[in-house]
């Protein structure tokens, strides 16, 4: 009687702990009773913001990568600071250069409207940067749900987690290697630059001190992009479509036509040069690749089950 009751003890046991487990798994049909618009009330919102401003797709997606290298996916980089905490919004990475707050608020407004208290602004961060590249031309790929929001954010976490762009193919691996992410995440995932643009002080060093920079690149980046002053002068990160999505990117790697330093350390006569040519070469290899790296990374670290809570303001903790 004793190891039947040990027994049924086990067997409790371990059904707690499996639905423990299927708790912090991440499901796309997460919200299917709970909000089934979501999908749609995200991607009309995305669809308008872009129709507004083309650029902002690409600051969407920014603002998730952001968000995910620094304690995970948990929409810590939306929270405004307080008495007890500095956030990541004036990081280095982030300060006068994260974009897109607004276009999250207007979602998370509409999504509560719809079902209050239920979707967290991490998911809604991680729908819109998936949708974003969809309408810019990219791929789709589903995007697992369940994540809740951090209730605290860091400054210092932030300038130690988000790659510099001034950064070597070492450091570069490091820091990948750092969220679980290969090096062929590594160079899928830099792809997501050939939409958005890039202030000077960010390439300055690039086409001033960098010999493997296409002269005629070069001159024509240092006529906008002094050796002092024009911090905030904005250049495409793909100066052929630097608002569709596509693998020229690559192609302008190639070239030596990558507008940051880290960018064109992905193709410098490294590990990561065939990479690089595979997909100059090849988009669909490309798309393939940059949406089974999103996937990784949208699942760095969630917070499940009941960790975190479901903000209903993205902005500060409830």
């Amino acid at each position: 009687m004793a190891s039947y009751y040990f027994l049924l003890f086990v067997l409790v046991a371990a059904s707690a702990i499996s639905e423990a487990d299927a708790k912090k798994k991440l499901s796309k049909d997460f919200y299917c009773s709970s909000c089934p618009e979501l999908l749609s009330i995200v991607n009309q919102g995305v669809i308008n913001a872009i129709k507004k401003e083309t650029r902002i797709g690409a600051s969407l997606l920014r603002l998730h990568f952001h968000d995910c290298f620094v304690n995970g996916c948990d929409a810590s980089i939306l929270l405004d600071d307080t008495s007890s905490f500095i956030g990541e919004k004036t990081a280095a990475a982030n300060n006068n250069s994260a974009r897109g707050f607004n276009v999250i608020d207007d979602i998370k407004a509409n999504v509560e409207k719809a079902c209050p208290g239920v979707v967290s602004c991490a998911d809604i961060l991680t729908l819109a940067a998936r949708d974003s590249v969809v309408h810019l031309g990219g791929p789709s790929w589903n995007v697992g749900l369940g994540r809740r929001d951090s209730i605290t954010a860091s400054r210092s976490d932030a300038n130690n987690s988000i790659p510099a762009p001034f950064l070597n193919l070492s450091a570069l691996k490091t820091n990948f290697a750092n969220q679980g992410l290969s090096a062929k995440d590594l160079v899928a995932l830099s792809g997501a630059h050939t939409i958005g643009l890039a202030r000077c002080v960010q390439f300055r060093a690039h086409i001033y001190n960098d010999s493997n920079v296409d002269s005629l690149f070069r001159k024509s980046l240092q006529n906008k992009c002094p050796r002092s002053g024009n911090d905030n002068v904005l250049e495409p990160l793909d100066h052929q479509t630097p608002t569709h999505f596509d693998n020229l990117y690559f192609k302008n790697l190639l070239a030596k036509k990558a507008l940051l330093h880290s960018d064109q350390e992905l193709f410098n006569g490294s590990s990561t040069d065939n990479l690089v040519r595979k997909y100059a070469t090849d988009n669909a290899k490309f798309f393939k690749a940059f949406a089974k790296g999103m996937v990784k990374m949208s699942s760095i670290k969630p917070l499940t089950g009941s960790n975190g809570q479901i903000r209903t303001n993205c902005r500060k903790i409830n």
